[in-house]
């Protein structure tokens, strides 16, 4: 009978064991160390957020919710040294929200303000596009340049600016609509034209963040989809409404609701340049917040506060069914 050399069976054991991976106190050993370094890993990370999450709960999160709790309460300036003395009184102050005609006098100028100047901000923004990528072949840059500057400039410097031009004696718009042998009005202090030109205003200033998204969504239509439209026979404004329009609804969700919350909380404007006048026809609703909390009524002013936000979502909510894409 033949028997096996003894290093020859302790060599194959070796192996065996090799093959069957390390032991169970190197297994251990090494998931202690990777969890060891998952925990540092950790908490540097909450380290370099600590500043970014104290920021934000100190002037973000708080407020939110101190705002909140003072909607549903009584509170007044005159309570601010002894802040848990209010009472709690739950919708009161939505229910007085809603019985002041000047808070409908504000809904009703804000939701002018945005069904009015929305549209055509975003009308005017992919003209502008549409222009730029295709009729306006030479100084392109420049154009980009004057449509957008207005967008990076002091919206109350802006508005300071139209004020002047405006000036029903020494501003440019009457003194050149004088040279016609036209008696311009004073625009800011009739009732009839002092929203419309904040309108216009608004309309002017923010078409060209419009056009710069509208271009990046019109620059990356595929050139063959174009191309084989063409070859169908189909003309331009066919090309554009069936092949283009579809192609630019992402750029036209984004654009809609930035847009739209930034016209619902217009405030700098009427401040600016009318203080809500003239016999409140330019007075917002976060206008009229401001002037709540201006007079002490801060438990009104954040109500009213939280109704321009369910006012914001809704119009979000209503723009992503009607412009997402259906596929």
């Amino acid at each position: 009978m033949t028997t096996m050399p003894t290093s020859t069976i302790t060599g194959q054991g070796t192996k065996e064991r090799d093959a069957a991976g390390p032991k169970p106190a190197a297994r251990r050993r090494t998931s202690v160390l990777r969890r060891t370094a998952q925990g540092r890993q950790a908490r540097a990370a909450w380290v370099l957020a600590a500043p970014f999450l104290a920021l934000f709960l100190a002037f973000m999160l708080l407020p939110v919710v101190w705002s909140l709790l003072m909607s549903l309460t009584d509170t007044q300036s005159a309570d601010l040294r002894t802040p848990l003395n209010v009472s709690f009184i739950g919708f009161d102050n939505y229910v007085r929200l809603f019985e002041d005609p000047q808070f409908f006098t504000a809904l009703r100028n804000t939701g002018v303000f945005v069904l009015v100047a929305l549209p055509l901000t975003l009308a005017a923004g992919l003209a502008a596009a549409v222009a730029l990528n295709s009729g306006i072949q030479r100084f392109r840059a420049v154009f980009r340049v004057g449509f957008y500057l207005p967008v990076i400039t002091s919206i109350v410097a802006v508005a300071v600016v139209w004020k002047t031009l405006l000036e029903p004696h020494a501003g440019l718009v009457n003194t050149v609509l004088a040279w016609f042998g036209i008696d311009g009005p004073a625009w800011l202090a009739d009732t009839r034209f002092a929203l419309p030109v904040m309108i216009l205003m608004a309309v002017w200033r923010n078409l060209g963040t419009v056009m710069i998204i509208m271009l990046a969504g019109l620059q990356s239509v595929p050139r063959s989809l174009m191309e084989a439209a063409d070859l169908d026979g189909a003309g331009p404004w066919q090309r554009f409404w069936r092949v283009t329009f579809p192609l630019l609804r992402p750029a036209l969700l984004l654009t809609a609701v930035t847009t739209g919350i930034g016209y619902l909380q217009f405030f700098d404007e009427p401040f600016v340049m009318t203080d809500g006048g003239p016999l409140d026809s330019t007075l917002s609703a976060t206008l009229y917040a401001y002037k709540q909390f201006g007079n002490g009524n801060y438990d009104v002013a954040s109500a009213a506060g939280y109704v321009v936000f369910v006012l914001i979502i809704a119009l979000t909510v209503l723009q992503f069914r009607v412009l997402r894409d259906k596929d």
